[in-house]
């Protein structure tokens, strides 16, 4: 099976899989639409570093040339830095794009998606998709939701993007059925903020016990993917009443300009960097990299 699928496995994350070595998975919408070029391809590749420095192998994912790209080389990835009319993937659209062969960035879904169908348990990224506020009347709700309903990758994340509405993400997920474990907390992490003043439904103190968690999972037959919800370094962090200011000037400023489905999120992190004079970009940044370790010592602790 796994021969007849359109995945093109880099020589470090084909030999790694082939060894049992522990993997990450990770996104490359950071590279297309999260932040200009240098500072994209610098981020994706200090990322990557530092998940080999936990002794784990990165594998960062896009779609190129009809093929899914399970690892990128710095050559690669550089070109993808500097592409314009980069596709932004989820469900929908995957397919398209290898059917077509238009390039294409990966969100949390896409890939979970691909990080399956490559073989990869964990997956790093900055925070996922979730319901957007005023969603009853647009119904704008990411498909990064349904994916961690039914695709069995563990995801690293510092909770779901603070633009969104939290309290609904949080139902929703209930709803699917999707475990959501505090890292070390007992706070539903709001991104670029520690806390949300929502509870974590539960809540984990270490990579082992995540791994446990995911083993007795797997053992009784349960499907779907695991969020762990890991908080901003304390002293990276942007204090959620700070925030909420930025926040509603943001989503006020999309409102106005028609901003809508796929360009909203790109739109309102573009938007929060210029309100925070750059401040909202370092903070992500090292949410990223926080996670990424985090994902390094999960994916380490399933191979124990």
């Amino acid at each position: 099976m796994m021969a007849s699928l359109p995945l093109v496995y880099s020589p470090e994350v084909d030999a790694a899989l082939a060894a049992g070595k522990p993997v990450v998975a990770l996104e490359s919408t950071i590279v297309t639409h999260g932040m200009p070029y240098p500072d994209n391809v610098e981020t994706a590749r200090a990322v990557e570093a530092e998940i080999r420095s936990r002794g784990a192998v990165p594998a960062t994912i896009a779609v190129l040339e009809g093929k899914i790209r399970v690892g990128l080389d710095a050559e690669t990835l550089d070109r993808l830095g500097t592409m314009t009319g980069v596709m932004k993937l989820s469900r929908a659209d995957l397919a398209f794009a290898l059917a077509t062969g238009r390039p294409g960035s990966t969100t949390v879904a896409a890939t979970m998606i691909c990080a399956r169908l490559a073989g990869i348990d964990v997956f790093a990224t900055g925070g996922i998709g979730g319901v957007h506020q005023g969603a009853e009347e647009s119904f704008d709700v990411s498909a990064d939701l349904e994916e961690l309903g039914r695709t069995s990758v563990i995801v690293v994340a510092a909770g779901a993007k603070a633009i969104l509405d939290l309290p609904k993400t949080l139902e929703v997920l209930e709803t699917k059925g999707v475990p959501v474990v505090g890292y070390r907390t007992d706070e539903f992490p709001a991104f670029w903020s520690r806390g949300s003043g929502l509870k974590a439904p539960l809540r984990l103190d270490s990579a082992s016990e995540i791994a446990a968690f995911q083993k007795a999972r797997e053992m009784i037959g349960i499907e779907g993917g695991m969020l762990i919800a890991n908080p901003v370094p304390e002293t990276d962090e942007i204090p959620a009443v700070r925030m909420q200011g930025f926040i509603a000037a943001s989503l006020a400023s999309a409102k106005a300009a028609g901003i809508s489905a796929k360009q909203v999120t790109p739109y309102l992190l573009a938007d929060m960097f210029e309100r925070t004079a750059g401040s909202s970009l370092k903070t992500n940044i090292a949410l990223v990299m926080n996670n990424a370790r985090l994902a390094a010592d999960i994916a380490k602790a399933l191979k124990a």
